[in-house]
């Protein structure tokens, strides 16, 4: 579910450009009279060729997708390497083929000698090797996010109720096994250990998986502090298969359990593994491209808000940066921030930020009312706040991932572990579920019993005469079973000679 915009004429009404165009020329030729000729020339072709980072775009032309966020490619190379992972009758991955796997595509150097394992040794080291600055970081982001993942934990408990003749109630426990991916890839993501391991520990969870391709020090050293008890040096499809379907301990590697549940970021051919794993395992969403909207008045911060539009720009070419305002001053000043702060960016990162800037956006609108309207409609990852009253706007709106409410409450805090997940729903799927918790490891399972029989008719009556309005006869009769004033129906039958 996507957002999209064309861009050139259909983003803003002609009569618009052609107003703002005017207005813009009038003010550069003012300016210009005070240059001289060569300077003019240069001014002039400067200001006319330099494009806007944010296309304009009017709230008429903000148009609604619907697209999957599985990429059909990547889902039939996932089915064809789950295939090829699972050629036993049990249905589990075969370890030698796993290994042979993840050599072909990248994930463990081809004159590997060893598992597909890391092993807990290894991750120890990795964190004590630290320098001292980096692993009291990682220390403190743990302590946070864990602090907030057990807070969780606690909100929500076991409950008992009366009910005729009896109790009824339900009670919260833990999946036992959890399967947590983090991304490999272009930057070493760390803190994706710990908002998926950590929370699933708060959870209770006995056993806490955890897969990452080429393996950073640091991502060892936070699965080291996350608690983690295996670790799959593994990406992609093949590591979504190795914790959903477990692995038999073979010469080629240890026993991994199948997960109960299987959690985490990644690339197109993770979200297709877990489309396809989903029923066998629980899994926690199907994620998109990254994506930002910040709302902001005429008091933000220019420069804040492009700082915070280019941190989400430079995940990915595909991310997203979102701007909505009543005032076309801000949206002027945030697009020249823009242009000045990225060009210091270094690289790759500025590459993949100009990127994502082509399909980023920014819209004015008539109020801050009518920006919150189509921010629920877009119902971003990130949605940040940054107005007069903030929290006030931000408790109004409706649909998002995470949110952040003030200047000072940047995205960044929240993906560097301020304590909330930065594990958020993305493509508007913000509308009806929430980011990653320990609501995603546990079970609310309910129970019912009876201890006083006279006392539950009232419920064995009911049932009955339900049951029949629904035309399932038999329910009625095992109703019936339990009632001390009407006789079953068959054995009614069974006196009147079967008639």
């Amino acid at each position: 579910r996507r957002f999209i915009f064309v861009p050139g004429a259909t983003s803003m009404p002609r009569a618009t450009w052609t107003t703002t165009n005017h207005l813009v020329l009038n003010l550069l030729l003012l300016s210009l009279a005070v240059l001289s000729p060569p300077q003019r020339v240069l001014a002039f072709t400067a200001a006319m060729s330099s494009p806007r980072m944010l296309s304009p775009v009017s709230p008429a032309d903000v148009s609604l997708e619907i697209k999957d966020p599985v990429d059909p490619t990547a889902l039939g190379q996932a089915k064809d390497i789950i295939a090829e992972l699972r050629p036993t009758p049990n249905g589990r991955v075969d370890a030698a083929k796993l290994l042979e796997v993840a050599k072909r595509l990248g994930d463990i150097p081809a004159d590997h000698a060893g598992s597909y394992t890391v092993s807990a040794e290894v991750c120890k080291k990795a964190f004590d090797d630290l320098a001292e600055a980096d692993r009291s970081a990682l220390v403190n982001i743990y302590r946070r996010v864990k602090t907030f993942a057990e807070a969780q934990r606690k909100s929500v408990t076991d409950i008992e109720i009366d009910i005729p003749g009896g109790k009824a109630g339900h009670t919260v426990s833990p999946c036992r096994a959890a399967g947590c991916y983090a991304p490999g890839g272009r930057y070493p993501l760390p803190s994706s250990v710990i908002m998926t391991a950590v929370t699933a520990r708060a959870a209770g969870c006995d056993t806490v998986v955890l897969a990452s391709p080429r393996p950073a020090p640091i991502t060892l050293a936070a699965a080291h502090i996350a608690g983690a008890d295996l670790f799959l040096c593994v990406g992609g499809a093949q590591a979504v298969a190795a914790m959903a379907y477990g692995i038999v301990e073979s010469d080629a590697g240890a026993a991994v359990p199948p997960c109960d549940v299987i959690v985490g970021p990644g690339n197109k051919w993770v979200t297709a593994a877990k489309s396809i794993v989903s029923g066998p395992c629980g899994i926690d969403m199907l994620a998109g491209p990254s994506e930002v909207l910040v709302i902001a008045d005429e008091t933000a911060n220019a420069e804040v808000v492009a700082a915070d539009l280019i941190a989400q720009a430079e995940h990915d070419v595909v991310a997203r940066a979102i701007l909505l305002s009543n005032s076309q001053t801000i949206i002027d000043d945030v697009d020249a921030a823009v242009a000045e702060q990225l060009a210091s960016l270094p690289e790759p990162n500025q590459s993949t930020a100009r990127e994502a800037f082509k399909q980023s956006f920014a819209v004015l609108c008539d109020s801050v009312d009518a920006c919150i309207s189509i921010s629920d409609d877009i119902a971003p990852e990130h949605l940040e706040i940054q107005t007069k009253d903030a929290m006030e706007v931000g408790m109004r709106c409706k649909n998002y991932g995470g949110l952040f409410v003030g200047e000072h409450a940047a995205e960044v805090l929240g993906d560097y572990g301020a304590g909330p997940n930065h594990t958020l729903p993305t493509g508007g799927t913000g509308r009806y579920t929430g980011g990653l918790s320990v609501f995603n490891f546990l079970r609310i399972r309910t129970w019912m019993r009876i201890d006083d029989k006279q006392a539950s008719q009232s419920m064995v009556d009911d049932s009955i005469v339900m049951a029949r309005l629904e035309g399932l006869e038999g329910h009625a009769r095992a109703a019936e079973n339990r009632s001390t004033t009407v006789e079953p129906s068959y054995k009614k039958k069974k006196q009147n000679g079967g008639n």
